[in-house]
């Protein structure tokens, strides 16, 4: 089984959304990423980044979201051309997992036609209620129409614990986690924005667009005990640990 670290694209944020007592005009650059997962059952992709279009024409697309989370990417920084990098084209993907349904996150899902996709009840139940746009889900990103499986608790994907499904709400209700068990590298706990920056958990700080404080300090106690484990924490939008990863064609083994 083989873990490619795939870029999908790039934001500029206020940093004291994250950061406490960081200046109102301080900003942060974000790194938006999907992870390619090879298995011999099947190509799982978990999150599929911004949609194309907002290199461009954010505001289009994401409406005044894109005031607090503005793309910066150039084109070639988007998960379609690091999957053409790889030599995977979209109908080579099986399962699609979006850890959570804001844009970032599951921008590119209607490319993956063939795919069968997996988020948790309480995403999709947050994401259809009644005022859902202003809490980040936008329906043009995140319902694509595509068979999808609901989860509720942990999920084996293949039966033999490779990949785990693992529920860290808090940033929203239904996030999911994916723990990774490589043979080589050894086990990647796949967090998203359960824990946006390392930061964070190092500090138990809980970012301004958490949804569930409580929920998301329980999260990090819960991403704590899998590193114990032995497991390499991968953040949702942390640059340094980005910079630091092997990415593209030099995967995870």
């Amino acid at each position: 089984m083989k873990l490619n670290f795939l870029p999908a694209g790039r934001v500029r944020m206020k940093k004291g959304i994250y950061i406490p007592g960081a200046d109102r005009s301080e900003t942060i650059e974000l790194p938006v990423s999907s992870a390619l997962i090879r298995h011999k059952q099947g190509n799982v992709l978990f999150d599929t980044g911004c949609h194309p279009s907002v290199v461009d024409h954010a505001e289009e697309r994401w409406g005044a979201l894109a005031w607090v989370m503005t793309p910066i990417m150039s084109a070639d920084e988007m998960l379609m051309p690091s999957l053409a990098c790889l030599g995977v084209n979209p109908e080579d993907i099986d399962v699609v997992v979006n850890s959570h349904f804001h844009p970032d996150h599951c921008g590119c899902n209607q490319f993956f036609k063939k795919a069968t996709f997996y988020a948790h009840a309480k995403e999709v139940e947050a994401a259809n209620a009644a005022g859902a746009e202003s809490s980040g889900y936008l329906r043009a990103d995140w319902d694509c129409g595509q068979p999808t499986q609901m989860v509720e608790g942990e999920k084996d994907l293949f039966g033999d614990g490779s990949v785990v499904l693992i529920p860290l709400p808090g940033h929203t209700p239904g996030m999911l986690g994916a723990l990774v068990n490589l043979d080589r590298d050894g086990p990647f706990l796949l967090a998203s924005d359960s824990i946006s920056l390392r930061q964070s958990l190092d500090t138990d700080t809980v970012p301004r667009n958490t949804w569930n404080a409580d929920l998301l300090l329980q999260s990090y106690q819960e991403a704590r005990r899998i590193e114990k484990s032995g497991a390499t924490v991968i953040c949702g939008h942390d640059d340094a640990q980005w910079q630091s990863l092997r990415k593209g064609n030099e995967g995870y083994e």
